[in-house]
């Protein structure tokens, strides 16, 4: 890896930034970045894209490194590996999902980026000691957390009976 350039005010004539150090020739050596950064970039994509087919080859891709490079840094730096923590973010997912909506177990295992059912319940009853069905049971049901906006509360909970003569139909002739 080159060393990091120096990116203070010295520059050529056309612009361009010389390398001090060298003499006042072009330094054609990249800027340095701390490989945490790369890791970081892919850690971001998994989290924004989790529920699309994302696999280790893709997080690796983001971060600039080969796959089997990428894992063994991944893993020294978080402390899981990439599919791990992919993994990890579908699963708090599908939990929210679970606690706040009605919706289906296989829709909710389709919609977190997982395409087998069986392996969904087999690994959320591995990270949270439940099945997905058990785990809903053990929260209120979703309906309880359903927001209504306040106009639509405000118009049901108006009076019904109508008091000024505008509201009241014209008298036939």
């Amino acid at each position: 890896m080159g060393r990091p350039r120096d990116l203070g005010v010295a520059h050529r004539r056309d612009g361009a930034p010389r390398d001090r150090a060298a003499g006042g020739r072009h330094d054609l050596t990249p800027a340095f970045v701390p490989p945490a950064r790369h890791l970081l970039r892919a850690k971001d994509l998994a989290d924004a894209r989790y529920a699309e087919p994302l696999g280790v080859d893709d997080l690796a891709r983001a971060a600039g490194l080969s796959r089997a490079h990428f894992s063994r840094e991944f893993r020294r730096t978080f402390g899981v590996t990439p599919h791990g923590y992919l993994l990890t973010r579908r699963m708090e997912r599908a939990a929210a999902l679970l606690r706040m909506t009605d919706r289906s177990i296989p829709d909710i295992c389709y919609s977190v980026g997982l395409r087998s059912v069986g392996s969904f319940t087999t690994s959320f009853t591995r990270t949270f000691g439940a099945s997905p069905a058990a785990y809903r049971a053990a929260f209120p049901p979703a309906s309880q957390y359903a927001l209504v906006p306040t106009c639509v509360l405000r118009r049901d909970r108006r009076p019904q009976h109508r008091t000024f003569r505008e509201d009241r139909a014209p008298a036939p002739d």
